[in-house]
């Protein structure tokens, strides 16, 4: 959507939008101050494909991967960073990766890539309904448009 799309938005106030029910009259409770939405979690066939777009296509940078030899799968976490901010020490990088806001992890049950009765997982916009997409914005979505579609996307 875009910012000029108003017939598509809201016509209540902000005070309105409080009052809704279910909202919290109050606002927020000072005990969640410093909480912050950290991640959002897809199950991946194929990692690489995956990491080539996120990173490639859409700009991400790989923060951290996590490898769960026991369990059989690997978290790779990436978000919309300054690379030259990201910690070297890994600790420190993890330590860092959790306290950033809005970041995806891509989770790889190892096998599924290979495994010809893999089917995939639920997309969440079939029947029966669930999680439907993430969302990202860029500054000109008609020069990010052309670009991915020069990118085969």
């Amino acid at each position: 959507m875009l910012a000029s799309d108003t017939h598509h938005m809201s016509n209540l106030s902000k005070d309105e939008l409080q009052a809704l029910p279910g909202v919290c009259p109050t606002g927020p409770d000072p005990a969640t101050a410093g909480t912050v939405f950290q991640q959002t979690m897809f199950r991946v066939k194929d990692p690489q494909p995956s990491l080539d777009f996120y990173t490639r296509v859409l700009g991400m940078t790989l923060i951290e991967r996590l490898d769960f030899k026991d369990l059989e799968f690997t978290l790779y976490f990436l978000a919309f960073v300054d690379a030259a901010k990201i910690p070297e020490d890994r600790k420190d990088r993890v330590q860092w990766m959790f306290s950033q806001p809005a970041c995806l992890e891509l989770t790889h049950n190892w096998g599924t890539e290979t495994d010809p009765e893999f089917k995939g997982y639920h997309s969440g916009n079939a029947d029966p309904r669930g999680f439907g997409h993430i969302g990202i914005s860029v500054p000109d979505v008609e020069v990010a448009c052309a670009r991915f579609e020069s990118l085969g996307v």
